[in-house]
């Protein structure tokens, strides 16, 4: 059969580890036997990131924005012992996502990706919980600071004509700092979106942050949310769905004890942490979709997990792994759709619709990771079958075929 054909590029942007052994037994099964795949590539690994003082990492943003669409593998963002793992690292490099994200703004989508054989472990949860995750600022553009002495702490901002300081702390010993911002745009951005998605989907919107603690940086991203649903209130009232503000603290407390079907908007940091939480809870972290949308409509699809350290070891030993590939398949139909979409190309639309079923079909069959085999239900009338990722992905190349 001839190779279904693209107009314009996707941003490819490569990562590390398991999963960049992952992206690549993905495109050689499934993808390029089918398709003509054009992609511009960004290889975001550590070793290049390092080598290239990680311009790559805007570079990959820059070419984001231009072609509208991009997909990206994990990557590592090194701490203290990543840094003595690999010694030839120059610096602690900050995360690429989160310099992705401050490029491109937006908001961060992400939702379960379930099957019928597997049961939420939240035993009242019926229907997927949307994470609507802050993509700018917070911790991932914050600024930080190891005082080795005791001393005093200011918060100093110029606008250029006038300078404003305000003491902070006076500290009888070492400490450390930290300064983070956010801009009132990208908030007001983050509030549209939502509403927007919360709209299209037909969903109930919930948002949380602690502004009773943080009054101006939480009480502001409220404060925003509120003055836009103004615009929102009416088209929520005539679809019969709701906007619900809480502390987050009491809306964890609710989510768990909820029916799920509902788009839960969190702040950055805030969407980082619930998001695992909410994914392990329907089966796995590997069993996510995410993505992330500008203000100007540029998508970046992406799998919500990490690197997968521990397989990747093994890996390099010569043992075999099975490393659940889900998120990552559907990172790259994401990107194919939206692309097949902006581009007016029906057939990889098709393609990317089928893929997804293929995979889904495959694990409802009972063919699967080891890591969902556990988790399937002993009334699902099915024989579990665990196999490692290239057997998986094999099978779903036979199901697509």
């Amino acid at each position: 059969m001839p190779k279904i054909q693209m107009s314009t590029p996707l941003v490819e942007i490569d990562g590390d580890e398991m999963t960049r052994v992952l992206w690549r037994m993905i495109k050689d099964t499934l993808l390029m036997p089918y398709i003509d795949l054009r992609t511009e590539y960004y290889d975001l690994g550590l070793p290049h990131r390092n080598d290239t003082d990680d311009a790559v990492t805007l570079d990959a943003a820059r070419a984001t924005a231009r072609l509208g669409v991009a997909v990206k593998c994990a990557t590592i963002t090194p701490n203290r012992q990543r840094m003595e793992e690999f010694p030839e690292l120059k610096q602690m490099w900050k995360s690429p996502n989160g310099t992705l994200r401050a490029f491109l703004d937006g908001t961060v989508f992400r939702a379960p990706i379930t099957v019928p054989i597997i049961k939420p472990a939240v035993r009242s949860w019926e229907a997927p919980i949307t994470i609507a995750r802050h993509a700018y600022g917070d911790v991932y553009t914050g600024v930080e600071y190891r005082a080795e002495v005791a001393g005093q702490g200011f918060l100093q901002f110029d606008d250029g004509f006038n300078m404003e300081s305000i003491d902070a702390q006076k500290l009888a010993s070492p400490s450390v700092w930290r300064i983070m911002h956010n801009t009132d745009a990208s908030i007001r951005a983050f509030a549209q979106s939502c509403f927007n998605f919360a709209a299209a989907q037909k969903q109930d919107l919930w948002f949380s942050t602690k502004d009773t603690i943080s009054k101006i940086y939480d009480g502001r991203f409220k404060d925003i949310f509120d003055e836009e649903f103004g615009a929102y209130r009416a088209e929520f009232e005539r679809l019969g769905i709701s906007y619900f503000y809480t502390l987050i603290d009491d809306a964890v407390a609710r989510v768990m004890r909820s029916r799920g079907g509902f788009i839960w908007a969190l702040k950055n940091y805030d969407g980082d942490v619930m998001s695992d939480m909410v994914s392990s809870a329907f089966g796995s972290l590997a069993m996510m979709t995410s993505v992330l949308v500008s203000p100007s409509g540029v998508y970046e699809f992406e799998a919500a997990h990490g690197t997968v350290t521990r397989h990747y070891r093994k890996y390099l030993q010569g043992e075999e792994t099975s490393t659940n590939p889900v998120a990552t398949i559907f990172a790259w139909t994401g990107a194919l759709k939206r692309r097949g979409e902006i581009d007016a190309l029906p057939d990889l639309v098709t393609f990317a619709e089928k893929l997804e079923k293929a995979t889904l079909g495959t694990i409802c069959a009972g063919v699967m990771t080891k890591d969902l085999a556990g988790l399937v239900e002993s009334d699902a009338g099915v024989t579990v079958k665990s196999v490692n990722t290239q057997a998986f992905l094999d099978e779903i190349a036979t199901r697509l075929g």
